[in-house]
């Protein structure tokens, strides 16, 4: 059994700063982490611990920590009977509200396999964060009637870091097959399927990269959950020093003459006499218990402030607006880059020095070495849903999400789900800068997406299934009334999911959430594509 102090040194790895001011009176005091306070999960008194040796940490490593960490992350801990998605747990997801969604999904990958030329062999599915496998297990059920294709495919891919949603996962999509341990994570056989793999790794670096193979790539509420770093402008520090996790050193060569700078929002536990008034807690949240963590600005420059937000024009144009805020996800944009990779080839992203040490994937032996994948002819493709804006830097989006309510995200760390709102353009960016091979569309707002895909017709045929199911019904031994009763429930339930789904509403689903896909670039000269994927303006190939 691993020592506390090898579990306390694996957090304190994440650690980059020493101290943070700036966000109450008390801001940049070191606070014990006295057995007096009671800490509100196991986790936060690790987490106060930590940082009370090693200094404030990065927002990013406090997600990680507060997601899947094993020390009662919210993904990986194995408690009983607990269950974050659907109507009893934290939130519900498209999948979970209605199957026309994943259904749509599935026809998607359908019309772009067949736009590639129905491929006959080497095709392989995969899906990072799969939630319980709802929207693959509808994707399946789909794909099967395309008989082509399911000959055509080689595996079922599936990134996931949860045990416990991975043991769900295997229920649902493989039924009563086996789940075998393998050297990168395990394998099991499709239900629908046996003589399809469906193989589960922890990290996508671990599932290999083959230039004769098309993918095709679905990430639903992924990058949402992906670490983000928060950075703020202001103006540059006059002593030229840098925040190392042993405290300020003076940097050589460091440039002064900026008009600004990005400083690091870190996480800190807060002073244990803090109240709602010293923190300034919005009146929404103060029927809550005052908050054990905070931001606080970093008072020098670190090294993540001094690399990540230099990486983009985008972030540069906002610098020298005093007090600008952004949020910066390098995984999402390695994740981002990896389908570009696998779908137009190119080269292999690897994740810079700091991430690679800070990554949740630290199980990874080696990080992956930088080579190159050449694909004779791009294939595949991937398909972003997630919410986030469509073309501005997400900014004082961090969130938590409990019991379908909002909540502080420093609410209850492990306890509480977190999240922050996706940066598409960067997404788009890094897959345009990691392969020559392919083109992004979108993204497009749910609504207009889900409506092209023919949502409302797929309903419609539903509505008709269950009216006739009703009628043949009526001739059994049940009760005319409950069969009637049944039906209403049923077309109630179809009508409302897809409505749901479609809303554009202020905070509806179908404004809020955003579509982006990844797909091969091919020239007709001019360097004009040839064609728009279907749901993105172009049609069903026939």
């Amino acid at each position: 059994m691993r020592s506390r102090l090898t579990r306390l040194g694996r957090l304190c790895d994440t650690s980059l700063s020493r101290s943070g001011t700036h966000s109450t009176s008390c801001a940049g005091a070191r606070w014990n982490s006295s057995s007096t306070r009671q800490w509100s999960t196991p986790l936060a008194k690790t987490l106060s611990e930590v940082i009370t040796t090693t200094g404030p940490i990065p927002v990013a490593s406090y997600m990680r920590q507060c997601l899947t960490s094993d020390l009662g992350g919210y993904y990986t801990s194995e408690t009983p009977d607990r269950d974050q998605f659907g109507r009893k747990g934290d939130f519900v997801t498209s999948p979970e509200i209605s199957q026309i969604f994943g259904e749509l999904v599935g026809l998607w990958i359908v019309a772009e396999w067949i736009a590639q030329g129905r491929k006959d062999h080497g095709v392989y599915l995969m899906e990072v964060g799969p939630g319980r496998g709802t929207l693959m297990d509808d994707v399946m059920r789909t794909i099967r009637n395309f008989k082509d294709l399911v000959s055509a495919l080689d595996g079922v891919y599936l990134v996931e870091a949860s045990p416990p949603l991975r043991e769900a996962q295997h229920k649902l999509l493989c039924g009563d097959n086996a789940l075998t341990k393998t050297e990168t994570g395990h394998e099991s056989r499709s239900k629908y399927d046996s003589d399809l793999q469906v193989i589960w790794c922890e990290d996508v670096r671990l599932l290999p990269q083959e230039s004769d193979k098309t993918p095709f790539i679905v990430a639903h509420e992924f990058f949402d959950a992906l670490p983000i770093h928060v950075f703020q402008s202001i103006a540059p520090n006059p002593t030229g020093s840098i925040q190392t996790p042993t405290g300020p050193i003076e940097a050589r060569n460091l440039p002064r003459a900026a008009r600004h700078q990005w400083r690091e929002l870190l996480v800190s536990p807060t002073s244990p006499y803090a109240t709602h008034a010293s923190l300034g807690t919005p009146k929404s949240l103060q029927a809550e218990p005052v908050l054990e963590f905070e931001l606080t600005l970093a008072k020098a420059a670190t090294p993540h402030s001094l690399y990540l937000p230099e990486q983009s024009e985008r972030y540069g144009r906002l610098k020298s607006t005093s007090n600008a805020i952004i949020e910066v996800s390098p995984e999402s944009q390695t994740y981002a880059a990896d389908f570009a990779v696998r779908i137009g080839g190119g080269k292999l992203p690897t994740p810079n020095p700091i991430q690679h040490a800070q990554s949740h994937a630290k199980r990874v032996s080696q990080p992956r070495q930088a080579e190159m994948i050449e694909k004779a002819e791009p294939s595949g493709a991937a398909l972003i849903i997630d919410y986030g804006p469509a073309d501005t830097i997400p900014s004082n989006s961090l969130r938590g999400i409990k019991a379908h309510k909002r909540v502080s995200p420093f609410t209850e760390p492990g306890r509480v789900d977190l999240s922050a709102d996706v940066d598409f353009l960067a997404l788009a960016e890094s897959a345009l800068e990691a392969s020559p091979g392919v083109e992004v569309h979108g993204p497009l707002d749910q609504a207009r997406f889900l409506t092209a895909m023919g949502i409302e017709e797929r309903a419609t045929q539903l509505v008709k299934r269950a009216v006739d199911q009703e009628r043949g019904a009526v001739q059994s031994a049940r009760s005319q009334d409950r069969t009637r009763t049944d039906l209403t429930e049923i077309v109630k339930r179809i009508e409302s999911g897809w409505k749901r789904l479609v809303d554009r509403g202020p905070h509806g689903m179908g404004k809020l959430y955003q579509v982006m896909a990844i797909v091969p670039y091919k020239s007709k000269g001019g360097g004009q594509p040839i064609r728009r994927p279907v749901g993105f303006g172009g049609d069903i190939p026939i």
